[in-house]
Protein backbone atom coordinates (compact mmCIF):
# COMPACT_ATOMS: atom_id res chain seq x y z
CA UNK A 1 0.00 0.00 0.00
CA UNK A 2 1.22 3.49 -0.85
CA UNK A 3 1.98 5.78 2.13
CA UNK A 4 -0.47 8.67 2.76
CA UNK A 5 2.31 11.20 3.39
CA UNK A 6 5.51 12.10 1.61
CA UNK A 7 8.77 10.64 2.89
CA UNK A 8 10.65 12.60 5.55
CA UNK A 9 13.36 13.34 2.96
CA UNK A 10 10.79 14.73 0.50
CA UNK A 11 9.23 16.86 3.23
CA UNK A 12 12.60 18.29 4.33
CA UNK A 13 13.60 18.99 0.73
CA UNK A 14 10.24 20.62 0.00
CA UNK A 15 10.38 23.05 2.92
CA UNK A 16 14.13 23.73 2.61
CA UNK A 17 13.80 24.51 -1.09
CA UNK A 18 10.63 26.55 -0.49
CA UNK A 19 12.43 28.72 2.09
CA UNK A 20 15.49 29.10 -0.14
CA UNK A 21 13.36 29.93 -3.20
CA UNK A 22 11.50 32.60 -1.23
CA UNK A 23 14.80 34.16 -0.12
CA UNK A 24 16.33 33.84 -3.59
CA UNK A 25 13.37 35.47 -5.35
CA UNK A 26 13.34 38.26 -2.76
CA UNK A 27 17.08 38.81 -3.17
CA UNK A 28 16.84 38.65 -6.97
CA UNK A 29 14.07 41.24 -7.17
CA UNK A 30 15.80 43.49 -4.64
CA UNK A 31 19.27 43.36 -6.19
CA UNK A 32 18.00 44.60 -9.56
CA UNK A 33 17.61 47.98 -7.87
CA UNK A 34 21.15 48.08 -6.44
CA UNK A 35 22.91 50.98 -8.18
CA UNK A 36 25.87 50.27 -10.45
CA UNK A 37 27.84 52.95 -8.64
CA UNK A 38 29.92 52.65 -6.55
CA UNK A 39 31.50 49.77 -8.45
CA UNK A 40 31.52 46.39 -6.76
CA UNK A 41 28.41 46.44 -4.57
CA UNK A 42 26.02 45.36 -7.30
CA UNK A 43 28.48 42.71 -8.61
CA UNK A 44 28.86 41.35 -5.07
CA UNK A 45 25.10 40.90 -4.66
CA UNK A 46 24.79 39.32 -8.11
CA UNK A 47 27.56 36.86 -7.20
CA UNK A 48 25.77 36.00 -3.94
CA UNK A 49 22.55 35.44 -5.93
CA UNK A 50 24.39 33.24 -8.44
CA UNK A 51 26.05 31.22 -5.68
CA UNK A 52 22.75 30.63 -3.90
CA UNK A 53 21.13 29.81 -7.27
CA UNK A 54 23.75 27.18 -8.06
CA UNK A 55 23.32 25.65 -4.60
CA UNK A 56 19.56 25.72 -5.02
CA UNK A 57 19.90 24.13 -8.46
CA UNK A 58 21.83 21.25 -6.89
CA UNK A 59 19.18 20.84 -4.16
CA UNK A 60 16.44 20.88 -6.80
CA UNK A 61 18.28 18.18 -8.75
CA UNK A 62 18.42 16.06 -5.58
CA UNK A 63 14.71 16.67 -5.06
CA UNK A 64 13.84 15.69 -8.63
CA UNK A 65 15.92 12.51 -8.36
CA UNK A 66 14.30 11.68 -5.02
CA UNK A 67 10.84 12.30 -6.47
CA UNK A 68 11.56 10.06 -9.47
CA UNK A 69 12.55 7.22 -7.12
CA UNK A 70 9.67 7.76 -4.62
CA UNK A 71 6.07 8.08 -5.73
CA UNK A 72 3.94 10.83 -4.30
CA UNK A 73 1.19 9.76 -1.91
CA UNK A 74 -2.24 9.66 -3.53
CA UNK A 75 -4.38 12.77 -3.58
CA UNK A 76 -7.48 12.58 -1.38
CA UNK A 77 -10.33 10.72 -3.05
CA UNK A 78 -12.63 13.63 -2.21
CA UNK A 79 -10.82 15.88 -4.70
CA UNK A 80 -12.65 16.57 -7.95
CA UNK A 81 -11.02 15.42 -11.16
CA UNK A 82 -10.32 19.02 -12.24
CA UNK A 83 -8.55 19.62 -8.92
CA UNK A 84 -6.35 16.57 -9.46
CA UNK A 85 -5.47 17.75 -12.98
CA UNK A 86 -4.80 21.27 -11.69
CA UNK A 87 -2.62 19.98 -8.82
CA UNK A 88 -0.59 17.71 -11.09
CA UNK A 89 -0.21 20.44 -13.72
CA UNK A 90 0.85 23.01 -11.12
CA UNK A 91 3.43 20.62 -9.65
CA UNK A 92 4.85 19.83 -13.09
CA UNK A 93 5.12 23.53 -13.96
CA UNK A 94 6.76 24.28 -10.60
CA UNK A 95 9.40 21.66 -11.39
CA UNK A 96 9.91 23.14 -14.87
CA UNK A 97 10.45 26.59 -13.35
CA UNK A 98 12.83 25.17 -10.74
CA UNK A 99 14.91 23.66 -13.55
CA UNK A 100 14.76 26.61 -15.97
CA UNK A 101 15.74 29.33 -13.49
CA UNK A 102 19.16 28.04 -12.37
CA UNK A 103 19.91 26.85 -15.90
CA UNK A 104 19.15 30.21 -17.56
CA UNK A 105 20.93 32.05 -14.76
CA UNK A 106 24.09 29.99 -15.25
CA UNK A 107 23.92 30.15 -19.05
CA UNK A 108 23.29 33.89 -18.96
CA UNK A 109 26.39 34.29 -16.82
CA UNK A 110 28.35 32.18 -19.30
CA UNK A 111 27.60 34.64 -22.10
CA UNK A 112 29.40 37.56 -20.45
CA UNK A 113 33.02 38.54 -20.08
CA UNK A 114 32.80 38.20 -16.29
CA UNK A 115 33.83 35.08 -14.39
CA UNK A 116 31.21 32.88 -12.73
CA UNK A 117 32.01 32.79 -9.04
CA UNK A 118 30.58 30.26 -6.61
CA UNK A 119 31.12 31.82 -3.19
CA UNK A 120 34.39 33.25 -4.54
CA UNK A 121 35.55 30.10 -6.38
CA UNK A 122 35.78 30.44 -10.18
CA UNK A 123 33.58 27.99 -12.11
CA UNK A 124 33.89 26.86 -15.73
CA UNK A 125 32.83 29.46 -18.26
CA UNK A 126 31.04 27.51 -21.00
CA UNK A 127 30.11 30.41 -23.23
CA UNK A 128 31.65 33.51 -24.70
CA UNK A 129 30.90 37.22 -24.53
CA UNK A 130 27.58 37.35 -26.43
CA UNK A 131 25.35 40.19 -25.20
CA UNK A 132 22.34 39.02 -27.27
CA UNK A 133 22.48 35.50 -25.78
CA UNK A 134 23.02 36.96 -22.30
CA UNK A 135 19.94 39.16 -22.78
CA UNK A 136 17.88 36.22 -24.05
CA UNK A 137 18.82 34.13 -21.00
CA UNK A 138 18.07 37.09 -18.71
CA UNK A 139 14.63 37.57 -20.25
CA UNK A 140 13.78 33.87 -19.97
CA UNK A 141 15.09 33.91 -16.36
CA UNK A 142 12.96 36.94 -15.41
CA UNK A 143 9.85 35.67 -17.23
CA UNK A 144 10.23 32.31 -15.48
CA UNK A 145 10.44 34.10 -12.12
CA UNK A 146 7.13 35.86 -12.80
CA UNK A 147 5.47 32.59 -13.84
CA UNK A 148 7.03 30.82 -10.84
CA UNK A 149 5.67 33.44 -8.40
CA UNK A 150 2.18 32.99 -9.87
CA UNK A 151 2.44 29.18 -9.62
CA UNK A 152 3.68 29.41 -6.03
CA UNK A 153 0.77 31.72 -5.13
CA UNK A 154 -1.67 29.25 -6.71
CA UNK A 155 0.03 26.34 -4.88
CA UNK A 156 -0.24 28.13 -1.52
CA UNK A 157 -3.85 29.20 -2.17
CA UNK A 158 -4.82 25.63 -3.07
CA UNK A 159 -3.08 24.26 0.03
CA UNK A 160 -4.92 26.76 2.24
CA UNK A 161 -8.25 25.93 0.56
CA UNK A 162 -7.75 22.22 1.17
CA UNK A 163 -6.63 22.84 4.76
CA UNK A 164 -9.12 25.51 5.87
CA UNK A 165 -12.20 24.81 3.73
CA UNK A 166 -12.11 21.23 2.46
CA UNK A 167 -10.22 19.80 5.45
CA UNK A 168 -9.33 16.79 3.29
CA UNK A 169 -5.82 16.06 4.58
CA UNK A 170 -3.98 17.39 1.52
CA UNK A 171 -1.69 19.69 3.48
CA UNK A 172 -0.87 17.01 6.03
CA UNK A 173 0.77 14.96 3.26
CA UNK A 174 3.65 17.48 3.19
CA UNK A 175 3.51 18.60 6.81
CA UNK A 176 3.77 15.52 9.03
Amino acid sequence: MQPQTYTRTAIVLHWLIAACVFCQITLGLWMIGVPKSPPGARAWWFNVHKSIGITLGALILVRVLWRLAHRAPPLPLTMAKWERVAANSNHALLYVCMAVMPLTGYLGSSFTQYPILYFGMRLPHWGWDAPALKELCSQVHLTTVVIFIALIALHIAAALKHWLIDRDGSLERMWS
